[in-house]
């Protein structure tokens, strides 16, 4: 703001304040002026520019459930920056939308905030801004950079007269101009991000000079200083002063002096000329040892001390500050770190979802006890409001949050950062019916004993205990300015507990061989030169003891009434070298009903699970990578939710990027929430990914209401009921499991081993790039002696190369056994031996294609070999009907699908065609072979994952590139397309589903329809097999001898779409008006679609006479925005719940 902006701001003031009358007649006048006056532009005449980005009276529709569209128009609106609604009050009644002040007045601003948020959910992309305003009296702003906007309690309230101030003045031109700048998330990280910068250049200096957890207790009392003079616990920035003008002067006087102003901080006591000091005490201080700091360091310290740490980003500070703690990790300071937006969206469901529902009920009986809007309530009435609100307060301070893998504690902070917003939307309404502010000064609120934690390494621990103090005091000054918090300023919850959170136990010992007496052990690690080949092996005298858990068992939680937490990211393939052979070992008997092949992320999984069913915890939420959907991890969910059936997967997202704070890596997981099932679940689908900058991917997410969640986070059938089939057993299965690379050998090797034992070797690489198999040295089945006399140059090869690596190896018998590979797979070498190819496909890949290998190729483990020559099965495989069925059941590694045989190719109901139709389908999956084989041959850089993706892009109708056009025309795509295209619509006829070719459906909903049929033509087809008739794949293989009728496949009839529930006992209606809110939502929330006032009467006993008590509830629902109307030409109203 400058002089020239006073100038043009005073007369538009004088000209609007204290002004009265038509909000419709005066509000574009209004805010033209206002442009003016904040020198920005004016709005574009409506309908001037396509789409009206920035105008007045914003055409909106509003689409309703029957898919009934009804117009709306928002008053002024900015795409991207803002969404404004206007009421123009009065000073006396009779004018304007009321006499501002009174009852019907506040109520009516209120109806403005809830009409502008059911705006906001039917425009493309919300504002981050949201306004209401008085015209000449005041404007209320909310904050919505993250989607939500919060309640109406959550509004900051300006007077039309503080536009005088500047840094109000400067807040409005960025709302009309570049909102961004005002991102509450983008300006905390910039600065927290700085902070950390300035730490880890100290934190390296101290390196080597003192013990590293010293350092970094010297770091964080640094911290919490700099902190404390900010905001205004320490007096005249007491630190930075001292800095300033004798440490920086007097190095050797830092010590001491810092020492003796930490012990003042921890006692309350005088530090020098400042005086008495404020009581921190908390254990922080209670040790004040500094250290001697040279000038270079000093002034390091200084930088930091003159940031504004008022506005450090807690939920990203406590990740950084540990890497800057960490010499190993402190090069990945600049890495990504993970988003706040990305914590909030698990905490949201998991948390204060539950926590609003009952503030939105609270806030529906305030309303009714406060009575009608036209008479001022009495002393009587505000008094009962008051006792409900007070009420609702003591019940959220009595909340209490877990994260038992809480790390630094940002998904505490964030939790009791929202958990604080709400406490403050419940202070704001307090003040609203009484009229008086609410600051009492005292502990009796929402505080950090709440938010309890577990952590294994102490020294994220300690951040974590900082992080939640430092995020609770900047609540503190946010709400009472200037005043001090009571004292002691720390208080020492112990809510933090530093130790193993899934595993307990009574000590760990050595584990004595009880044959030899002595101490087993195993590789400690350590590499030495092979003497004849010079490459590293492991040393064999490098030997550590192997340690046993003395009653290993399930740790205990503290008690909590919500979880949500990250756990550590660490699959099957990394766990034993993260966690110990030893660890994993105790972890098994202590979860004895935990899969081996699970992650280690689902003990916490199973953990919540019981407390849940225990009764000690409501409801929960973890991150997990996303190959939760795998069979393993499956398992345990399914068995978990077994045991709390009233409970259910409420809220997934399956797909997800995020970032591992570990590496910094990004990755790809899943979200659930578990609670009580009172309503639909919600499954949010990520359709659009764009990189924001260097530390977030921002999403679009489309939510889907679904009946239920099953264990592979889909919605409607449950692909987990389709049962393995007997026709399809031991026709499938995983490659060849070497367990150490010296068995491979060059092409031009061969020559040099005996013919007999090298064969031809493919890996999902190969088919990828469609590269001549490697070759391998296979002794199976022979013994030790058999191999050595057989083949003694390939013996001695595997005895230099080979046997080093399986010395020292855990399983005893691949240790013993050392010249064969890790898993022969003796029942595929049996499966694929008459025959003279197999088909073979990738167990991980981006796209899922089939193709024959001859039998004379062994699969490696990346392969899943099925053992079939026929091209009629490879066709029927490559169909859109089979992928449908792998992607939906296999679950994903990382963004790659996985084809699990178990779930994939044991349980898929092959169609039963006539020959004619087989015979089509057998021609296309020869031609579908070949053809690619061919144009791989003839061009080495084709790759399969280059042609699916083009064909994705042709598929799509996406505009093809000259980059495009000329590899189409070299790999052939448009080709590979038809031959696809002729294939799906040879399998649909084969199953009888011709009807799935025909336009008008999407993609998803063909889908759907896929798996349905295909879960109702696999329960047909077990029921066949418990009556004898089994639809052998290789009835000469598989049963040999036997002969089976097979018996023409009856048409499968399409299961119907579910109606509406109507439950079959109606519901007593309840008599509290509390109870009857939350019993007309509840309906509503169980099922979708619209409501009239009879039918929700209907599903309760006696409500025939309650209608007008049903709509008093309904409206109070809509005046909190959780349910919206219209009506219809004949007035009949029509009620449905807002889609949030």
């Amino acid at each position: 703001m400058n002089p020239t902006d006073a100038d043009l701001l005073e007369p538009f003031i004088d000209r609007w304040q204290h002004s009265s009358g038509n909000e419709r007649a005066n509000y574009q006048m209004f805010f033209s002026e206002l442009c003016e006056a904040l020198g920005v532009n004016r709005p574009d005449a409506k309908g001037s520019v396509a789409g009206d980005p920035y105008c007045f009276d914003k055409n909106i529709t509003i689409y309703h459930p029957s898919g009934k569209k009804t117009p709306g128009y928002i008053d002024f609106y900015k795409a991207d920056h803002f969404l404004i609604e206007a009421k123009q009050g009065g000073d006396r009644s009779g004018k304007g939308t009321a006499k501002r002040g009174t009852n019907t007045y506040l109520k009516a601003m209120e109806a403005a905030f809830v009409q502008a948020i059911a705006y906001t959910r039917n425009l493309s992309s919300k504002p981050p801004f949201l306004l209401t305003c008085d015209i000449g009296d005041h404007f209320e702003l909310w904050l919505g950079f993250n989607g939500d906007y919060g309640g109406y309690g959550a509004r900051r309230d300006i007077a039309l007269t503080d536009l005088r101030q500047p840094e109000i003045f400067d807040l409005f031109v960025d709302i009309f101009t570049d909102p961004q700048k005002r991102n509450p998330e983008k300006i905390a990280a910039k600065v927290t991000r700085e902070v950390a910068a300035d730490l880890a250049e100290l934190s390296k200096r101290l390196e080597g000079l003192h013990e590293p957890q010293e350092v970094a207790h010297f770091l964080m009392r640094c911290i919490f200083t700099m902190f404390a003079e900010d905001v205004g616990l320490l007096k005249e920035h007491l630190f930075t002063e001292a800095l300033e003008t004798r440490w920086l002067l007097n190095p050797k006087s830092f010590k001491p002096e810092v020492e003796s102003l930490w012990q003042a901080m921890n006692d309350g006591t005088a530090f020098g000329f400042y005086g008495r000091l404020l009581r921190f005490n908390g254990g922080l201080f209670a040790e004040s040892i500094a250290f001697d700091l040279t000038t270079e360091q000093l002034e390091v310290l200084l930088r930091a001390a003159k940031r504004e740490w008022k506005d450090v980003e807690p939920a990203i500070f406590g990740t950084l500050l540990e890497r800057a703690l960490d010499t190993k990790e402190r090069s990945k300071l600049g890495a990504h770190y993970t988003p706040r937006s990305y914590v909030e969206r698990l905490v949201r469901p998991v948390v204060m979802e539950p926590l609003r529902e009952q503030w939105d009920l609270v806030q529906g009986e305030v309303k009714q006890i406060l009575g009608d809007v036209d008479i001022e309530p009495t002393a009587a009435q505000k008094k009962k409001a008051v006792a409900g609100l007070e009420g609702f307060l003591a019940e959220l301070r009595t909340v209490r949050i877990l994260d038992p893998a809480c790390g630094s504690g940002n998904f505490l902070y964030v939790t009791l950062d929202l958990i604080k917003q709400l406490e403050s939307e419940v202070l704001r309404r307090l003040e609203d019916v009484t009229g008086q502010a609410q600051l009492r000064l005292d502990i009796n609120q929402v505080n950090p004993a709440q938010f309890l934690g577990i952590e294994l390494n102490p020294r994220a621990a300690a951040i974590a205990d900082l992080v939640i103090w430092i995020g609770y005091l900047q609540w503190h000054f946010r709400r009472f300015g200037d005043l001090p918090p009571v004292q002691p300023v720390l208080r020492e919850y112990k809510n933090i507990e530093c130790r193993d959170a899934v595993l307990a136990y009574d000590g760990k010992v050595e584990d004595v061989d009880p044959k030899t007496g002595k101490v087993k052990t195993r590789w400690g690690g350590r590499t030495m030169k092979h003497p004849v080949t010079g490459e590293q092996v492991p040393d064999p005298s490098d030997q550590i003891p192997i340690y046993r858990y003395i009653n290993p068992r399930a740790a205990e939680w503290q008690e909590a009434d919500y979880i949500v937490s990250n756990p550590p990211f660490i699959g099957k393939s990394r766990r034993r070298s993260a966690l110990g052979n030893e660890y994993l070992s105790a972890l098994f008997q202590a979860y004895p009903d935990m899969p081996e092949g699970a992650d280690y992320v689902m003990s916490w999984w199973s953990c919540a699970a019981n407390l849940v069913k225990q009764g000690r915890l409501k409801q929960f939420g973890f991150i997990t990578t996303n190959s939760i959907t795998q069979l393993l991890n499956r398992q345990v969910i399914n068995l978990a939710l077994a045991k709390i059936p009233e409970h259910q997967i409420l809220w997934a997202i399956p797909d997800h990027p995020w970032v591992d704070s570990e590496n910094g890596a990004a990755v790809r997981i899943s979200m659930t929430v578990v609670g009580k099932q009172n309503q639909k679940s919600k499954i949010l689908r990520i359709i659009q990914e764009t990189w924001q900058n260097e530390d977030e991917v921002q999403v679009v997410l489309k939510s889907e209401l679904v009946g239920q969640i099953h264990s592979d986070l889909r919605g409607g059938i449950n692909l987990s009921e389709a049962r393995n089939l007997k026709a399809n057993i031991g026709i499938c299965t995983v490659g060849l499991v070497l367990f150490g690379k010296g068995f491979l050998i060059g092409k031009e090797q061969t020559s040099s081993f005996e013919s007999e034992v090298c064969h031809p070797f493919l890996t999902g690489r190969g088919i990828i790039n469609g590269s001549a198999p490697e070759y391998v040295i296979d002794f199976y089945p022979l013994t030790e002696e058999q191999a050595r006399k057989k083949a003694p140059q390939a013996f001695q090869h595997l005895l230099d190369y080979v046997k080093p690596q399986r010395d020292q190896i855990r399983d005893p018998g691949s240790r013993v056994r050392w010249w064969r590979f890790g898993r022969d797979k003796a029942e595929l070498r049996l499966a694929i031996a008459n025959q003279t190819r197999y088909i073979a496909t990738i167990e991980v890949s981006k796209y899922r294609t089939f193709r024959f290998v001859s039998s004379e190729v062994r699969p490696d483990h990346t392969l899943i070999a099925i053992a079939l020559e026929d091209a009629y099965y490879l066709g029927v495989l490559s169909s859109k009907i089979h992928v449908s069925w792998a992607l939906a059941a296999g679950g994903t590694l990382e963004d790659r699908p996985r084809y699990n045989k178990t779930v994939c190719f044991d349980p898929f109901p092959f169609p039963d065609p006539t020959p004619d139709r087989k015979q089509k389908i057998r021609e296309l999956g020869d031609r579908l072979d070949a053809h690619r084989k061919r144009v791989q041959a003839l061009h080495p850089d084709v790759t399969i994952t280059a042609m699916y993706n083009l064909l994705e892009k042709i598929r799509a109708g996406v505009e093809l590139t000259e980059s495009d056009r000329a590899f189409n025309n070299k790999a052939l795509v448009s080709t590979l397309k038809q031959i696809h295209d002729e294939l799906d619509a040879a399998v649909f006829e084969a199953y009888g589903w011709e009807d799935l070719k025909a336009e008008g459906k999407t993609k998803s909903e063909v889908d759907e329809i896929i798996l349905e049929r295909l879960v109702a033509l696999n329960a047909e087809r077990a029921e066949e097999e418990r009556n004898g008739l089994i639809r052998w794949l290789r009835p000469e293989y598989q049963a040999p001898g036997e002969t089976q009728t097979q018996r023409v496949i009856e048409g499968i009839t399409e299961i119907e779409v579910e109606s509406a529930i109507i439950p079959v006992e109606q519901q007593k209606f309840p008599k509290a008006f509390k109870d009857q809110l939350a019993a007309v939502r509840d309906l509503l929330r169980t099922q979708s679609g619209e409501w009239t006032i009879d039918q929700i009467a209907a599903q309760f006993k006696g409500a025939t006479r309650q209608k007008n008590v049903i709509l008093t509830c309904l409206e109070s629902l809509e005046t909190l925005g959780i349910v919206a109307r219209y009506s219809e030409a004949d007035d009949r109203l029509h009620w449905y719940l807002q889609n949030v």
